[in-house]
């Protein structure tokens, strides 16, 4: 999932974490819309950027 449509889904359930979960539906993460926003404010941020790549980052 990129990081636009994230949003996207959060802004429509008015959520402000989403929980990230793998093929096992294990959970691997949590992330906020506010760290979202952050992402999308960095210079190097492109419309492809998943949420796995600002999990990444953060560990």
């Amino acid at each position: 999932m990129t990081v636009e449509l994230a949003l996207s889904v959060m802004g429509g359930a008015d959520a402000a974490h989403l929980f990230l979960c793998d093929a096992d539906d294990q959970r691997t993460g949590l992330i906020t819309r506010a760290r979202l926003a952050e992402v999308r404010e960095d210079p190097a941020y492109t419309d492809q950027v998943r949420l796995r790549d600002v999990l990444a980052l953060t560990r």
